[in-house]
């Protein structure tokens, strides 16, 4: 039985190996991103057991990416291979502080034709958790429809449903967006939401004001604010628990948040408190920061424990 499902578009990764511009950099690192794959990959290098739901194209970044996923023992069975079709790309470039920005070549994407009728009602019945975002149902229309057909089933079969909102202005507007993410969020056990997200939806930058107006029209069992270095709130709707991060030397924060989600669900699941959830998220998150890409730098379960056992948020 799998613990932990997700959906969404697996994306390879060219990570510039200067700080600067994507035109001043001549170097790239080639890995594997797309949000619902690094929180995948995290969940599995937590110990929880794995599947991908996507399309990929029959291209070699396709294949790659199946070679990651076996290598991590994530389940594949359900990652249909396109013939003719492309998997898409992004580029990273590195700002001073850690912060990048990205250049994304995706439209049309194998990922972005999955349709509804191509999910396996069986094999989502049976998961424990299923997690999905909103880039997932950005970049088509077909992958929205999926995202709620798959809730659809999971929760008709008592699995929980784990979204992070993850707003991309580039993929739709906030005007765009905003009706079908908070549709979802209606259905969401968990809520992922960065202060990003907040600021850019809904203009809000106080966690308490976040929390009420995603309370005044959804009822999760928690809402998880991420705040990047600062740590988390998490709210069960009764009481608020503030989380502090972790001083890490920061080189890259690309993924941090995926491989936060991906912790979090781990730890949910393993029945740890709220506290102790959010203190294994904030490390995850935090040891993601400290190396290139997405996927390389994302910890597996023994570095997160010793780094608990050294560290002090």
């Amino acid at each position: 039985m799998i613990d932990v499902a997700s959906f969404g578009e697996p994306m390879v990764e060219f990570c510039a190996t200067d700080v600067g511009r994507i035109k001043d950099v001549y170097i790239f690192r080639r890995g594997w991103g797309g949000d619902t794959s690094n929180f995948i990959i995290a969940v599995a290098r937590l110990g929880a057991k794995a599947g991908y739901i996507c399309r990929v194209g029959n291209d070699e970044f396709g294949k790659s990416f199946l070679e990651l996923w076996h290598s991590e023992g994530i389940d594949t069975s359900q990652v249909i291979v396109e013939e003719g079709g492309f998997t898409a790309v992004y580029f990273i470039s590195l700002l001073p502080g850690g912060g990048h920005d990205f250049t994304y070549y995706r439209k049309d994407s194998a990922a972005s034709h999955f349709s509804p009728s191509e999910l396996n009602p069986d094999y989502l019945s049976r998961v424990k958790v299923f997690h999905s975002s909103g880039i997932s149902m950005a970049i088509s229309e077909s992958c929205k429809e999926t995202v709620f057909k798959a809730v659809e089933i999971v929760k008709a079969n008592g699995g929980i449903f784990s979204f992070d909102v993850n707003f991309r202005p580039k993929l739709w507007s906030p005007q765009t967006a905003k009706p079908y993410i908070e549709k979802i969020m209606v259905k969401a056990d968990l809520i992922f939401i960065s202060r990003e997200d907040a600021i850019l939806l809904y203009g809000e930058t106080e966690t308490e004001k976040i929390i009420k107006r995603v309370y005044s029209f959804a009822k999760p069992k928690a809402i998880v604010i991420k705040m990047g270095g600062d740590g988390c709130l998490i709210s069960d709707g009764k009481e608020k628990i503030n989380v502090p991060g972790f001083k890490v030397n920061v080189v890259d924060t690309t993924g941090a948040g995926d491989a936060f989600d991906g912790a979090f669900i781990v730890g949910m699941l393993e029945g740890k408190t709220l506290e102790e959830i959010g203190i294994f998220a904030n490390a995850v998150g935090a040891l993601t920061t400290t190396g290139f890409g997405a996927v390389a730098p994302i910890p597996r379960r023994r570095d997160v424990e010793d780094f608990l056992r050294e560290s002090k948020p």
